[in-house]
């Protein structure tokens, strides 16, 4: 059971992770994006834009990385190369993800509660991973 329960949050956090990379690398000038994300402006939003576009991306590769280590896991046995291959990568794509809300609360406490939208998913999928 607790395979299951920590793939369905490590598949989660892939999708909020795809989710983030819309809002920063696709849509990150509209006023209701960049606001979100606390940018006062649309000249703001224009002059970050590169910044953005460069962190959704980040957040896109960390869903990848996930997503190819739970069809890893899945494909093969705990003991066998693609089982370990997967659970590695799983292991490490929520280990950054955890980390990088880390950072982010790093910044202020007024970014808790994004920290915590960004974080509580991979940080308890990847204690769950440990036991899968």
């Amino acid at each position: 059971m607790v395979p299951i329960i920590a793939t369905v949050l490590a598949a989660l956090a892939a999708l909020l992770h795809v989710y983030i990379f819309v809002m920063e690398s696709i849509q990150w000038t509209q006023p209701r994006i960049y606001k979100r994300f606390g940018v006062p402006d649309q000249a703001t939003a224009d002059a970050t834009k590169p910044l953005a576009y460069n962190q959704g991306f980040y957040n896109l590769f960390l869903a990848i990385g996930a997503t190819l280590g739970l069809v890893l896991f899945w494909a093969g046995d705990a003991g066998s190369a693609a089982g370990i291959a997967g659970r590695a990568l799983v292991l490490f794509s929520l280990a950054s993800m955890a980390a990088a809300s880390l950072v982010l609360l790093s910044t202020g406490v007024k970014h808790l509660r994004a920290a915590l939208v960004q974080g509580t998913l991979p940080l308890v999928g990847f204690v769950l991973f440990l036991f899968a």
